[in-house]
Formats: structure tokens, C-alpha cells, sequence
């Protein structure tokens, strides 16, 4: 019998070995165009970068070792380039262009994969590069060895895409990454990726999501210039083209063997072809997804090695193992960062017609008080009906590949939620939590799964009217006066039970905390003391964060420049500043004191930094480590709210590090105008002329630039009455108020000369004689403008008004949100 294989690497030289282990006798040829048959692809950014620094540990076995030790007739620099299937024959081209034929009883085919390459002008340019063999790494190698690489353009943001950005980075190159979707890593959800987006600009790098690129023109004194859709060119010395492989199937096509949908080499579940002599394995073919039964191509190392090592019992046994199918189980490094999927991400099972649910959670890679303990997010996707687990998506810098191999061993299997709760794994504090973190998300999923709470995604949040819901922050009044979501109130979940009279129930109440915990707690008490349309947010502020944040204009977003000390430009929400020292302006007393948070979770890392903070004295610095990544931004806005200066914010291997000087002036240059900052008004009167004189000055302010909010208090909630307004319920003080305050806006009076109600109607009627537009129709303009009303929660309880008697587009809040308010604005006035 003779066996002759096409191809090498991880599907045909395996195969190959292992029908040698299983008969001494046969024959077996393995021809391989290139030069190399056996060899670590997924080790070829890592050669590039450096990390591995010796050529030769990328090769696995050399054709010389490999055939001596299988006795296997190998010949590379030798192209099948045609099947005729009919005599059972192949058709060979050797480097030299010579050709001949070799006869086979078996054929496998193991072609792989290769780049896609879009027809663009300038495509041939030489600085542009693929990646997906040993001679492409040693181009890539020597064009960076030779040249100095200050900038570097990768074109598609996939998992070779990301982990030569990192590499290109170690070898000292600024990556720009060039992604015509709106997100890095396609396998994954947008929810996860956005985790990467943020670490990814934390090293540097620029993204330039949602771009196309159009074409490439040589640059003046060598380099390229890449081209996009949106007319931005950028100016690089090397281009990578990432955008993704192809099935290498122009073999199986010519020679008559049917192609799937996906353009793959279609087989059956013992990995023949549709000639019985002919089997194929590797990236070439297509086979059903086991979740949805669905052809789909999978391009990876290990479903390639297991195939190789059926489809070689099944060519010399006969077909008797079947292949169960892949369910793209992947993983990838970017920078500190580890990235993996088992199964298929929510957006894929949308698009398949799937309906799902999911449940994130935000836990620490290990026991939160042992060292170096770093934040891990998991995301899990299971069916809505049987709660049966269609993926898990992990991000973190710890433990990542461990819950996605046991979590492949669920799907594979067709496990459920119930399963992944169930497991049994290790536990030390070095090495998991009492409750491991993958039980932990199965512990939620059941939660949603068995409607003990209901989830509340950060798309219905971000896409929602939040005017037609009760937005509740349960987290700390220290959280909230950080930074909250507009529109919530903060009633902190361990004040709920005595709280819980103030939440409008006529609308649905959604909660949310930093991480989804808090919020389930909230939720519950609510749900058990007669609240019904209660939902909580999966996954917290952090997901919501992340999700909905918008990324930088990559365009030297973020600079180091050395000088005599450390210069900085930074961006926040508010302004551009930069942050310096002069030369002498040490305070030789000051001192500095570290602080150790690492493993804390929000607001830990925060509540450290308030409590150490409380007891330095004006001059002293402050260092916090932390693996929380939304504490820098928290530890800015917390500096600005209380008027210490934050001096800057550095991550290394997933731990940031903030400092923070107490009451340290620092020079501040403005790059936005104090036209742009926010105006506050605070309405205590109800009197009509400084009612108007309340909205034309707001709406002028809008006008400018810049957020604007009005606080109504006591009698000045009487202006934003409805007209018309629906039953409410009030007790005997709230009837005595009613009947004595102005029932809306219609029925105020002038603060001086009103003659019992004439002066107001004269004041209306001028108004209108002079085409001066009225009170409502100012107060309208303000809402059209997006200027934000405020109702004092105290100022309703007091005076018995109910939420449903004010304008629908009031936000309720206390003293917090407008000294929140207050904080950012550079006008506050009393009317």
C-alpha cells in the first residue's frame, strides 16, 4: 500500500508520522513545495519580536531527522500541482521546473491556508508584507534587521494580526492597526474586545477601527503611505497585510473534488473527500460546527493535529473513527493581556438565528488578598429555554486558559450552566478562589436562567430613553460623586431597605454597580418587598464602561516626552492638560507614600486612595497599585472632584500605578475655552420673571457651548409641573402644599407688582404682543437643547410632590448630583 501526502506542518506531517507508528511496512511520500515540513507557525511573530531569538527552535524536525526517524520518503521544494484521480496519479513540480508523476493507492491532502490579498493599488509594494510561513518571517526579519522600523501599519486586527503589533512593538516600531469592523478580534464579542481596545492604547498603540484601507503610494525617501476610505493617510516604514486566510483549495477544484459553501474542501465525518481514495484534513476543509451543525472553516493547530490523527487510522483501518468537529477553541497573547473563546460568541449565534443569553462577571484571577491577583472577565453564553452553554470569552492577564480549556470540555460535550457549576477544580489562594471564576459566571447564569434576576445588557442601557426608566446607582455616594451614568440616582444598596419609598415605581427600575454583584443584592431586596419590572446590569459599570467608551483619534493621543522630569500629555472628558514641573519646584519636606491595592475590586482601590490621602499633609505624594484597569480614570475625576492634582498614571504586566500629589498647584494649560466648561442654576424661586430670566439665561449658555444644568429646588419645582397630570397619591401635608402652590407653570407670579395675578397676565400678554416667546415655550427650547433638569428628591419629599407630577424629562437627584455638577462648571448661579 502507498500512501502519498501533500503538505506538511501540523496536519500532514502528523499524519504522515502516525501512519508510519501504525505500519512498518507501507509506503508513504510527503511532498512539500516549501522548505520546511514541520515547524512552529504560531511561534513566527515571536521570532520577528525577538522573544525567541533562535531561528532554529522554530523547527520542529528537520525533513533530514524526520524521514530517517519515520522512514518516510520526504521531498520538499515539490509542488503537487495536479490529481488525476482517474490512474491514481499525481503530478509533481520540482524547484527546478521540472515535472513528474507519482502513483499513490491513497492520497491525503493537507494544503492549508493562504493570505487574502485584496486587490488595491499599490498592493506590490515592497514594504508591504503577509505573514504565514517560514519565508515570509525570514522577509519580514531581514527587511527589520536592515531598516530602521520607526512606524509600522498592521492591516486587520485578528489574532496574528495583534500578536505582531506586540511584537512589532518590542522591536521598537509605533504599530498603527488599520480594522474595517468596529472592533479587534472578530471571534469575540464587542464587550470583550473593547477590553482589549483599552489595553491596547494603554501600550501605544493606534487604532483605527471601522477604516477601510483604499490603497498605497510610495513615500518620499522609502516607506509607504497607506490610503483609507475616510481620506486620512498614514506614513509608515512597513505594512503587514493581517486580514484574514483563505482554504489553499485550487488542487482540490482542479482535480474535480466537490467545495463546500465556504469554499473549503468539503468531507464527510471520517474526512474523506468525495472520492472514496482521496481524504483531507487541516485548513483547506470545511466540516459542520457541532453547536450548529453549520459547515464553517477553522483555522487552527490543534483540530488540525487531531484530524491528522484519525484521518491516518481511517486510511489504513478503514473508516472507523469519526471526527466530532471543532468548536474554535482559541487563545492569543496581546502584550499582558491573555485573549480566548471556546465556542461561538453571542453575535455569531444572533446572526445564526440563535437565541441565547449571557452573563458576564468581573472577578480576580486568584484569592483577591493574596499577591498579584488580577482582574479576569468572563463572559458566558448559553440557550435561554435549557441553559445549555454555546461559549465562554475570557480576558485578563491570569488563569484565562485554564477556564476556557474546562469550559471547551463542557461545550464539546453539549454541557449546560448546571454542569459548569458543578465542576470540581483546585483550589489554593495562589491559583483560584473559593469560588472559582468560572463557576462564579455559571452561578449567575443560573440566577438569569431560573428568573431570580433579570438582566439588563449594556446595549438596552446605552440605546435607551432614560427619561421612561428609573435609573438607580446602588454603588457607594463616594462612587457615584466620581462618576456615574447621567440621568441615575444613587441610593447605595446597603441603604435600600430604608430607601426604597423614594424609587418611582410606575416606570421600570433599572440597577447597576460596579460590577453586577451589588446590583443582584438590590434587585433582590426589591423584588422580595413587592417591586416587579426590576433589572440589573450584567456586568456592571466596568462592562458599560468599556463598551461605550470612544477611543482616542490616534494621532500621538498620548506622548512621553523626557525632560529634566517627566511630561505628560493626558486627555480626560473635560479638557487637554498638561501636567509638568518646573525645575526647583520640589517641596525637600514632601514625602511619598506607596500603596499597595492589587486585588482589590472597585471601589477598593479608590477607598485606599481617599482614606491614605485624608492623612498626608499638603505636598505629600501618593502612589496606588492597583489591577482595577477603570481606577486611573476613577483616581482623575476623584482628584478633580476634591482639588488634589493627579500627577500621572502608568501599567505595566496588568498592575497601574497612580500618583497623586495633596493640594499641589500645578501649572495647567487650558487647550479648551472656558466657554466650553458647564453652567449651573439653581431655581429656588418660583416667580415668573426669574423663571424666565432662568431659561434665557440657560438657553444662551447652551448656545455657547458646554453642558448645562438647572437644580429646581423647593418652590421652583412648582416650574417644571406638568399641565396636565395623572392621579397621585399624598398624604394630608402634600394636600395642604397642593392646594396652596401654584399647580404648574401657568398659575406663577411676578416677584414684585403682581396685583393679585394682573401683573403676571399683563406680563404674558406683552409677551406676546411683542412676539417674545413665552415661559413654556423657553422652558421647551431648553429641553430641545438638551439642558438638564434636576429635581431635588429632598425639596419632593418635603413638600409632598410625586415623580409623575413633573415633566417626563426630569432626572431625579440630590445635593451629590449638583455638586457633581458644580465640580465641572465654570458659572454656578442662584436664582
Amino acid at each position: 500500500m502507498k500512501y502519498v501526502v501533500v503538505g506538511g506542518v501540523a496536519g500532514g506531517a502528523t499524519a504522515a508520522a502516525r501512519l508510519r507508528r501504525i505500519d512498518e511496512k507501507v509506503e508513504i511520500v510527503l511532498f512539500e513545495k516549501g522548505d520546511y515540513i514541520s515547524y512552529a507557525n504560531c511561534g513566527l511573530p515571536y521570532y520577528i519580536g525577538g522573544v525567541i531569538e533562535d531561528r532554529s527552535k522554530l523547527f520542529v524536525q528537520t525533513p533530514q531527522a524526520f524521514s530517517k526517524r519515520f522512514n518516510i520518503d520526504i521531498r520538499v521544494a515539490s509542488q503537487v500541482v495536479s490529481i488525476d484521480r482517474a490512474n491514481k496519479k499525481v503530478s509533481v513540480r520540482t524547484a527546478d521546473g521540472k515535472e513528474y508523476e507519482e502513483s499513490y493507492d491513497k492520497l491525503l491532502l493537507s494544503p492549508g491556508a493562504k493570505p487574502s490579498v485584496p486587490l488595491i493599488p499599490g498592493i506590490d509594494n515592497e514594504f508591504i508584507f503577509t505573514l504565514r510561513n517560514v519565508s515570509d518571517t525570514d522577509k519580514i526579519k531581514n527587511y527589520i534587521t536592515t531598516h530602521e522600523v520607526k512606524n509600522a501599519v498592521i492591516i486587520g486586527a485578528g489574532f496574528i494580526g495583534l500578536e505582531m503589533a506586540e511584537n512589532l512593538h518590542e522591536a521598537g516600531a509605533h504599530v498603527s492597526i488599520v480594522e474595517m469592523t468596529p472592533q479587534v478580534m472578530a471571534p469575540i464579542d464587542f464587550s470583550m474586545a473593547s477590553i482589549v481596545h483599552q489595553h491596547l492604547i494603554e501600550k501605544g498603540v493606534s487604532l483605527y477601527l471601522e477604516k477601510t484601507v483604499v490603497g498605497f503610494t510610495k513615500r518620499e525617501g522609502g516607506g509607504v503611505k497607506v490610503l483609507l476610505k475616510s481620506g486620512e493617510v498614514i506614513e509608515t516604514d512597513l505594512v503587514l497585510l493581517s486580514i484574514g486566510v483563505k482554504p489553499n483549495n485550487e488542487l482540490a477544484v482542479a482535480a474535480g473534488l466537490e467545495i463546500g459553501g465556504t469554499k473549503g474542501i468539503k468531507v464527510n465525518e471520517y474526512l474523506q473527500t468525495s472520492d472514496e481514495d482521496i481524504y483531507a484534513v487541516g485548513d483547506a476543509i470545511e466540516f459542520p460546527h457541532p453547536l450548529t451543525g453549520k459547515p464553517w472553516l477553522n483555522y487552527l493547530a490543534g483540530p488540525a493535529n487531531r484530524q491528522a490523527r484519525i484521518v491516518a487510522d481511517n486510511m489504513i483501518y478503514g473508516n472507523k473513527t469519526k471526527y466530532e468537529g471543532a468548536i474554535g477553541t482559541s487563545i492569543a497573547k496581546v502584550f499582558d493581556m491573555t485573549v480566548a473563546i471556546t465556542g461561538i460568541a453571542a453575535k455569531r449565534l444572533g446572526c445564526d438565528g440563535i437565541e441565547y443569553m449571557s452573563a458576564t462577571v468581573h472577578p480576580n484571577s486568584h484569592a483577591g488578598y493574596y499577591p498579584d491577583a488580577f482582574p479576569l472577565s468572563l463572559k458566558l453564553t448559553f440557550d435561554k429555554n435549557s441553559g445549555k452553554v454555546y461559549s465562554v470569552q475570557a480576558v485578563g492577564y491570569d488563569g484565562v486558559d485554564k477556564r476556557i480549556d474546562v469550559a471547551s470540555q463542557i461545550i464539546k460535550r453539549g454541557g449546560t450552566i448546571y454542569d459548569i457549576i458543578e465542576i470540581e477544580q483546585a483550589y489554593a489562594p495562589p491559583f483560584s478562589s473559593a469560588k472559582d471564576p468560572l463557576a462564579l459566571a455559571g452561578y449567575v447564569a443560573t440566577n438569569i436562567l431560573e428568573k431570580r434576576m433579570n438582566p439588563l445588557y449594556w446595549r438596552e442601557l446605552r440605546d435607551a430613553d432614560i427619561n421612561t426608566v428609573t435609573l438607580i446607582d446602588v454603588r457607594t455616594a463616594d462612587e457615584y460623586e466620581v462618576g456615574h451614568i447621567d440621568g441615575a440616582i444613587n441610593i447605595p444598596v446597603d441603604s435600600m431597605r430604608e430607601r426604597m419609598s423614594e424609587i418611582d415605581s410606575s416606570k421600570p427600575i433599572w440597577l447597576y454597580c460596579g460590577v453586577g454583584l451589588r446590583g443582584y443584592l438590590a434587585s433582590n431586596i426589591l423584588l422580595q418587598n413587592g417591586f416587579t419590572n426590576v433589572r440589573n446590569l450584567v456586568g456592571g459599570l466596568k462592562t458599560y464602561k468599556s463598551s461605550t467608551a470612544e477611543l482616542p483619534v490616534p494621532a500621538n493621543i498620548y506622548k512621553t516626552f523626557k525632560y529634566s522630569e517627566e511630561k505628560r500629555f493626558q486627555i480626560d472628558n473635560l479638557r487637554v492638560t498638561e501636567l509638568y514641573k518646573e525645575d526647583g519646584d520640589d517641596d525637600k519636606t514632601a514625602s511619598s507614600i506607596k500603596i499597595d491595592a492589587c486585588g482589590l475590586s472597585c471601589p477598593g482601590p479608590l477607598m485606599k486612595l481617599k482614606k491614605n490621602m485624608e492623612v498626608l499633609k499638603k505636598g505629600d505624594i501618593l502612589e496606588v497599585t492597583a489591577t482595577d484597569a477603570g481606577f486611573p480614570s476613577d483616581a482623575r475625576s476623584w482628584a478633580e472632584t476634591t482639588g488634589n492634582e493627579f500627577i500621572s498614571s502608568s501599567e505595566n504586566a496588568g498592575k497601574y500605578v497612580v500618583k497623586l500629589k495633596k493640594n499641589e498647584t500645578m501649572k495647567v494649560v487650558e487647550q479648551q475655552s472656558n466657554a466650553q466648561l458647564g453652567k449651573t442654576f439653581i431655581m429656588f424661586s418660583d416667580d415668573l420673571d426669574k423663571a424666565l430670566a432662568t431659561f434665557v439665561l440657560a438657553n444662551g449658555a447652551s448656545a455657547i457651548g458646554g453642558k448645562v444644568s438647572i437644580f429646581f429646588t423647593f418652590w421652583g419645582l412648582n416650574v417644571i409641573k406638568k399641565v396636565e397630570k395623572p392621579k397621585s397619591e399624598h398624604d394630608i401635608f402634600g394636600k395642604m402644599f397642593g392646594m396652596m402652590l401654584p399647580s404648574s407653570s401657568l398659575q406663577l407670579k411676578l416677584s414684585k407688582l403682581n396685583m393679585f395675578g394682573i401683573g403676571s397676565r399683563m406680563m404674558r400678554y406683552l409677551m406676546n404682543k411683542k412676539k417674545i416667546d413665552s415661559l413654556e415655550s423657553l422652558r421647551q427650547q431648553a429641553i430641545d437643547n438638551g439642558i438638564e433638569f434636576i429635581a431635588c428628591q429632598m425639596s419632593m419629599d418635603v413638600m409632598g410632590v410625586n415623580r409623575e407630577e413633573l415633566l417626563d424629562n426630569v432626572v431625579i437627584g440630590g445635593v451629590g448630583t449638583y455638586m457633581n455638577r458644580a465640580d465641572k462648571s465654570n458659572i454656578n448661579l442662584f436664582i
